[in-house]
């Protein structure tokens, strides 16, 4: 198989949203005439964006929701016709599960770092409160730049309660990881720019790094799934989407040539590689040796997730969800109760299950039948719901969620800057985890394309 090119022909590696973010930003800027070829193996385009009918409803079975107060996924729903599918959540909270009990999520935190010591009230013991309360009667020095891992700096002033009752279950919930080994610039960048700019304490610089109160909704989704969004990019982009992996990036006088999974070959003035850290090493070995060893330093976890659909009128609480607390006796690290979130439709009480960690092997090993188990054990030991699903679904994203560790930042620069200027780069390993990143990220890629002058 083979394909000439035209003058201006761009092809796209990865058909997740980052993917066909970066194919609908080429289309709108090099018009209805230039060919962009699409590569992913899927059945769907959309990557770790998925939803499925579970209990009659469309659920998304990835990512379910992106902070609604960065601009970037409100402002692609409206350039593609869509803004009023963005739907908010009801307004009620999570808890958090530590000690065998449900407790309120601490206000006034920032990703579970505490801003004064009366957040921590009621989640960890008097000393530790103390110990908060007390920060500034103890040295504190940062070396401006430094980047420690999250669970170093917080364990450090706060103490081992805080980092495991309160930051590593929204960290883990967000990267399948630890605040041992995600790092805090990475993690809270806001609150590592406080620290530079020379803040006296930890909990002065959490003061200066919360965000304003701002009305509305902190989390928003798209009505339908995600899948509403995935088929607008792709119609819109109008791709050729071949049903392929690419193996290989080669050069080709001035152009590139790539090598699918058969051994055709394709041809493009320009490309966007939006596939993970790991495929990225691979594809560009011979033409970016410097990109490909940054980028196979940065570590990936797995997860599992599953979804139940409950009897309508099940008895759960009017929370969010549940964050676990690290050591507890669950399976799960964190319960989303869909229909408290999102506000029920249908006659079914939706909940999602989520299992897996950097460094475990759940996602890999467990089979959907103990998956299944585990979900009823921690419903019955959490909320003490016994009633059997009357729908259910199990998802596994594998090597699906980058690791931030320390010194990611630096990282991710190589990784840009040992790419060739026709070759450009998206995903949730460069700029953050979350979809409004993603975006962010596909459209410096093709915004870069445009710069190097591709298909003039």
């Amino acid at each position: 198989m083979s394909s000439t090119y035209s003058r201006r022909s761009y092809c796209v590696v990865g058909g997740g949203i980052s993917g066909l973010v970066a194919a609908y930003r080429l289309r709108v800027a090099a018009g209805p005439d230039a060919s962009i070829t699409l590569f992913d193996p899927a059945d769907r385009l959309g990557g770790a964006l998925r939803t499925e009918r579970i209990g009659g409803q469309s659920v998304d079975v990835g990512a379910e929701a992106f902070v609604a107060r960065r601009p970037e996924v409100p402002a692609l729903l409206a350039e593609l016709g869509l803004a009023n599918r963005q739907i908010g959540t009801t307004g009620v909270r999570p808890l958090i599960f530590s000690e065998g009990w449900l407790r309120a999520m601490p206000q006034g935190t920032l990703q579970g770092i505490p801003a004064q010591a009366s957040s921590m009230a009621g989640l960890v013991d008097d000393a530790t409160v103390k110990r908060i309360a007390d920060e500034r009667s103890r040295p504190f020095s940062w070396r401006s730049g430094a980047d420690a891992t999250v669970a170093e700096l917080v364990g450090d002033r706060f103490g081992a309660q805080v980092v495991a009752r309160s930051v590593d279950p929204l960290l883990g919930g967000v990267y399948a990881g630890s605040s041992a080994t995600i790092g805090l610039r990475a993690a809270v960048p806001t609150l590592a720019a406080a620290l530079d700019r020379g803040a006296a304490t930890l909990t002065d610089a959490v003061r200066e790094a919360l965000p304003p109160p701002m009305p509305g909704s902190v989390f928003g989704a798209v009505d339908g799934g995600y899948a509403v969004l995935l088929d607008a990019l792709a119609r819109q982009a109008a791709v050729d989407w071949v049903h392929v992996g690419v193996q290989k990036l080669n050069r080709d006088g001035r152009a590139w040539a790539l090598v699918d999974d058969e051994g055709g070959h394709w041809h493009a003035d320009g490309v966007v590689l939006a596939v993970p850290a790991p495929r990225l090493a691979t594809l560009v070995d011979d033409v970016a040796p410097r990109t490909a060893a940054a980028a196979r330093r940065i570590r990936t976890a797995s997860s599992a997730l599953v979804v139940l659909a409950l009897p309508g009128g099940t008895p759960l609480p009017e929370q969010s969800g549940v964050l676990v607390a690290g050591g507890e006796r669950l399976h799960s690290k964190a319960m989303t109760l869909t229909s408290r979130k999102w506000g029920r439709r249908g006659n079914v009480e939706l909940v999602r299950l989520s299992f897996g960690r950097y460094g475990d092997s759940i996602a890999r090993d467990v089979g959907d039948e103990d998956l299944l188990a585990w979900a009823a054990q921690d419903l019955s030991t959490v909320f003490g719901v016994t009633t059997d699903p009357v729908d259910c679904h199990v998802q596994r994203w594998m090597d699906a969620l980058p690791q931030y560790g320390p010194g990611h930042a630096g990282l991710v620069a190589e990784i840009r800057a040992g790419l060739p200027p026709t070759v450009t780069v998206a995903g949730a390993y460069l700029d953050g985890i979350g979809v409004p990143a993603c975006v962010g990220s596909a459209t410096r890629a093709a915004a870069a394309l445009t710069r190097a002058g591709v298909g003039r």
